[in-house]
């Protein structure tokens, strides 16, 4: 959040955090994604994630929690957090954040 954010989008804010979810401001939205889709290519984009990966990795990025995600998925958290860290190793990742960079990047996830 910013300084000058109106009053509305506070709320919105803390309701989703509240809820479960995370919450990026549009316009840092808008900026980061200008970012990763302007960056060079990496080796480590040259693999490919599972079509049940690509599932996981679409769910993580929009801020859904892993317990949410295996009732999405029908399959148990635990299998969730298996393949968010299967994925993480494959690609290189060290972080939840970085791997959203990358599902944001790869265009897995829609904005």
């Amino acid at each position: 959040m910013l300084k000058g954010s109106a009053a509305s989008e506070l709320l919105q804010a803390i309701q989703d955090v509240f809820e479960g979810r995370s919450y990026v401001m549009p316009l840092a939205t808008q900026g980061m994604v200008d970012h990763l889709l302007h960056q060079p290519e990496s080796a480590n984009g040259a693999r490919e994630l599972s079509p049940r990966q690509s599932e996981v990795l679409q769910l993580l990025a929009e801020g859904r929690t892993m317990k949410e995600i295996g009732a999405i998925l029908k399959i148990a958290p635990r299998t969730v957090a298996f393949h968010k860290y299967s994925m993480m190793e494959l690609l290189g990742i060290k972080s939840s954040a970085e791997l959203v960079q990358f599902a944001i990047k790869k265009r897995i996830v829609s904005l």
